[in-house]
């Protein structure tokens, strides 16, 4: 349900590895493409094309079998409309995988109910739609490398035998494992998702600019520290963001531990790559700031936790999306004064 970049890039594969999938899409010209000349993947893990079925919204209501599992993919924006939407053609026994950044698992639940919800954490995957039916990965794929990822895991309780299905059809994609702490596992990847995306989408730059900006460097690390603050504050087991556990990332104005991690973020990628929120400023696209930068500072607000860094990126993305604004690398300086971050850890 939603064939976007990760939607699209989940169908191809999936359907080329022999599963029986069927992709639903509202952008018309997509769904056109798709049924036409199938999905066309490029990138790390292309090039391929690959047929698979594919309907519009309204086709949906005359699809006369019921889907066993429905791998949600749309913009967290859209989650409870399209669950809503998908609900009255799941099989009985059926459930919802959500796919999505951000944490919007309670979301879907609330509709279907927690024991038809699934949630599925992709990390550092670097997916986009570069047109109608075209597909691209730009980063490589995790197994190459000992990185997982998908991470697979009910709402809460531990690893189930039907997430242990879901991990051996991903696994036809790249490496997949279950978890018992899904939503550690979710606010890591927020965390992730508020350091890369609005960095990127304020400033205009893509990755291997934002690692040859000091500037951009630390408002990603402070940016994460302000994350884990907050979940921590919750009391969420968060897993490592980055690779890196919590507890670091909570002593970032030591000097050593700000220079490991600035020296870390300092190495540029083999592909200048640009997140889904760059991506969707670029398209003239709603971004999913709301769910992101947003999301955190709500969160801290509910435990008494001061957020200026999101309070800060949040207020400069609305500015940008209304089109106020455009990007530029200076407005990264305008938040790090505005989010009262230190200048100097040297």
């Amino acid at each position: 349900m939603g064939a976007g970049a990760v939607g699209s890039y989940l169908g191809a594969f999936l359907a080329r590895a022999g599963e029986d999938v069927t992709l639903i899409d509202m952008w018309h010209k997509n769904v056109a493409a798709i049924k036409t000349a199938g999905i066309k993947v490029t990138g790390s893990q292309g090039p391929f094309t690959q047929k698979a079925k594919a309907l519009h919204l309204h086709e949906v209501q005359h699809h006369k079998d019921l889907f066993d599992i429905v791998l949600l993919a749309v913009k967290s924006y859209d989650t409870l409309w399209a669950t809503k939407f998908i609900k009255p053609h799941i099989a009985a026994d059926g459930f919802v995988l959500s796919c999505q950044n951000s944490i919007n698992d309670y979301t879907v639940a609330s509709v279907l109910g927690q024991h038809r919800t699934l949630g599925c954490v992709m990390s550092v995957i670097e997916v986009g739609l570069l047109g109608a039916g075209h597909v691209t990965r730009g980063g490589d794929p995790g197994r190459d490398r000992g990185h997982d990822v998908f991470r697979v895991g009910e709402l809460c309780g531990p690893i189930s035998p039907r997430v242990t299905r879901i991990v051996a059809i991903l696994e036809h994609i790249d490496a997949a494992r279950g978890t018992a702490n899904l939503l550690g596992e979710r606010w890591a990847k927020l965390a992730a998702n508020c350091m890369s995306n609005p960095t990127g989408a304020m400033s205009g730059l893509g990755s291997i600019g934002q690692a040859n900006s000091p500037e951009a460097r630390r408002l990603r690390i402070y940016t994460i520290n302000e994350a884990v603050t907050v979940a921590l504050s919750h009391n969420i087991a968060i897993a490592p963001v980055m690779g890196i556990p919590s507890k670091t990332w909570m002593n970032v104005a030591d000097v050593n531990v700000y220079q490991k991690l600035d020296a870390q973020f300092s190495i540029p990628g083999p592909v200048d790559w640009h997140a889904s929120m760059g991506q969707d400023i670029a398209k003239g696209r709603k971004t999913e700031n709301d769910f992101f930068s947003l999301y955190i500072s709500r969160k801290g607000s509910e435990v008494g936790i001061d957020t200026p860094i999101s309070d800060a990126t949040w207020e400069m993305m609305r500015r940008i999306e209304r089109k106020e604004i455009t990007p530029n690398p200076k407005h990264i300086t305008s938040v790090l004064k505005k989010g009262r971050v230190p200048q100097n850890n040297s």
